[in-house]
C-alpha cells in the first residue's frame, strides 16, 4: 500500500469515486460522509493523507483540517471544493493544506491529481528523514552524504591519513576533490602545518616549475629575485597538486625525482635542496587515458598511484542530492529551513548535474536570494535546469557543435578509449581536443 488516506465528503457519488480512485491506485482508504465521526476518527487514528470536502455540516473541511493537523501535522491534507468556494480553498492553504481539488473533476483528472500529491508527500517525507539523517551524524566530515561509495571514501581517507602516501584523487570538477585533500590533511600528523594549493592548469609552462620548485635571481628574465617554490613553503605539510594531468613533459620528469627522492634545485641554481612534503594530486581526468595518449609519463603515474580515490559525481549519488539542498539552504539561510516546491525537488532529482555539487551549491544560493528567504519555487531556478518548452534557433559554429557533441560522449562513456572509440578518433587528438575546449 502507498500510504492510508481519510476522506470525507457529504456527498455519495464523490465520495465513492474518490474511494474507487484510491483503492485502484493501492491506497488504504478510510471514508466517511459524516464530519462529526471522522472528527472522532483523527483522534484515534493517523493517517498520510486526507481529503476534505469544504462545505459540510456540522463541520467544515477548514475545521477538519485544523483539527488533524493539530494531532497529526504531518499528515498531507487536500480540500475539495467547487468554483465559487476557490477563496476559502486558497485560505485553507494557508492554514496547512497542500492544495485543492476542485468539483467536478474526471476520474482520470483525478488520478493524475492523486499522483502529483503523493509525489509530494513522498519527497517531503524523503527530506524529513535526511534532515533526522543529517542531525544524527555523529562525526563531522566536510562530506554531506549517506552514498554507500563515498562513506567508503571517507573511511579510505581516515584509514591512510596518519601514512606519508602519495593520494591521487580522481573525479570530475565540483566533485569535491580539495575538499577531500584538505580532509585527509586535517586528519593527518601534519594538520597543524602548511597545505599548500597548486593548480597545475592555471600556469603556463614556463613558469609551473618555477611556481612548483622556486627560482634564483636572473634565472630567466624578470627573475628579479630568489625565491622559493610551492615545495619550500610546504615543508613539513601537504602540497596539493590540482588538475596533475596538464603538467608538461619537462616538468614532469623534476616532479617524478621529487617523489622518489623529496630532492629538486631551484631554477637556475646548482644546490640540491630537501624538504619532507607529503604530495596529494588530482586530476579530473583518468590519468589512464593520459597515459594512452601519450600525454602523461608512466614511470610518474605509478609513484603518484599508491592510493587512488574516485569521487562519484553528483548524478551517480541521487540520494545525495536532496540532503544537499536541505544543507545548502540552511548555509545560505541563517541556518534557518525554507518551504521547497515540491516540483523544484523533482527537477532537482532528474538533472544531471555537470558542475556536481559545486553546481548545486550555487543554484541553492541563488534561489535563496531570489526566494528571499521564503519558498523555493520553479521561477527561482536557472533557466537551464527547466525544460525549455522552444529551442535554440541560432546556427552554431562547427567549433560549438564539436566541443558539444564531445562533452556528452566524455559525460555518458567510462573512459576515454571508449569515448574515442564512439568518436571515431585516436586518443592523443581526443586529449588535444579535451584540452582545447577546457572539457
Amino acid at each position: 500500500m502507498k500510504g492510508k488516506v481519510l476522506l470525507v465528503d457529504d456527498e455519495p457519488n464523490i465520495l465513492k469515486t474518490l474511494t474507487i480512485c484510491f483503492e485502484s491506485l493501492e491506497f488504504e482508504v478510510t471514508a466517511f460522509n459524516d464530519p462529526a465521526l471522522a472528527l472522532e476518527n483523527i483522534k484515534i487514528n493517523q493517517y498520510d493523507f486526507a481529503f476534505f470536502d469544504l462545505k459540510m455540516y456540522p463541520y467544515d473541511g477548514i475545521h477538519l483540517l485544523t483539527e488533524i493537523k493539530k494531532e497529526h501535522p504531518e499528515t498531507t491534507v487536500v480540500i475539495i471544493t467547487a468554483h465559487g468556494s476557490i477563496e476559502s480553498a486558497v485560505e485553507a492553504i494557508k492554514k496547512g493544506a497542500y492544495d485543492y481539488l476542485l468539483k467536478p473533476f474526471g476520474f482520470q483528472e483525478l488520478q493524475h491529481f492523486v499522483q502529483k500529491v503523493y509525489e509530494y508527500h513522498s519527497l517531503q517525507n524523503q527530506v524529513k528523514e535526511l534532515k533526522r539523517e543529517l542531525e544524527e551524524t555523529k562525526e563531522p566530515t566536510p562530506f554531506i552524504t549517506r552514498d554507500p561509495k563515498m562513506l567508503k571514501v571517507l573511511d579510505l581517507a581516515k584509514q591512510i591519513a596518519d601514512s606519508n602516501l602519495t593520494v591521487l584523487i580522481e573525479g570530475e570538477s565540483g566533485t569535491g576533490k580539495e575538499l577531500l585533500a584538505h580532509y585527509i590533511h586535517s586528519l593527518s600528523p601534519r594538520k597543524d602545518n602548511p597545505f599548500v594549493k597548486v593548480n597545475c592548469a592555471a600556469l603556463p609552462e614556463n613558469l609551473l616549475e618555477s611556481e612548483l620548485f622556486g627560482h634564483t635571481k636572473g634565472a630567466f628574465t624578470g627573475a628579479i629575485k630568489d625565491r622559493e617554490g610551492r615545495f619550500q613553503i610546504a615543508n613539513t605539510g601537504t602540497i596539493f597538486l590540482d588538475e596533475i594531468a596538464e603538467v608538461p613533459k619537462n616538468v614532469q620528469v623534476k616532479l617524478l625525482r621529487f617523489i622518489q627522492d623529496r630532492e629538486f634545485e631551484r631554477v637556475g641554481d646548482s644546490k640540491t635542496l630537501k624538504v619532507d612534503v607529503r604530495i596529494i594530486a588530482a586530476t579530473n581526468v583518468k590519468l589512464d587515458d593520459a597515459l594512452k595518449a601519450g600525454e602523461f609519463r608512466e614511470d610518474l603515474f605509478f609513484r603518484l598511484n599508491p592510493v587512488r580515490i574516485k569521487l562519484s559525481p553528483l548524478r551517480e549519488r541521487p540520494d545525495d542530492i536532496l540532503f544537499l539542498v536541505d544543507y545548502f539552504v540552511k548555509k545560505f539561510n541563517n541556518n534557518t529551513p525554507i518551504e521547497i516546491e515540491p516540483e523544484v525537488l523533482k527537477i532537482f532529482k532528474n538533472y544531471r548535474w555537470p558542475g556536481n555539487i559545486r553546481e548545486l551549491e550555487n543554484v541553492i544560493e541563488r534561489a535563496v536570494i531570489v526566494s528571499q528567504g521564503k519558498k523555493i519555487e520553479v521561477s527561482h531556478l536557472p533557466e537551464e535546469l527547466i525544460e525549455k518548452k522552444s529551442h535554440d534557433t541560432r546556427l552554431k559554429s562547427l567549433e560549438e557543435v564539436e566541443k558539444e557533441h564531445i562533452a556528452k560522449v566524455l559525460s555518458e562513456t567510462s573512459d576515454f578509449e571508449e569515448a574515442a572509440n564512439i568518436l571515431q578518433i585516436d586518443t592523443t587528438t581526443l586529449w588535444r581536443k579535451r584540452k582545447k575546449y577546457n572539457l
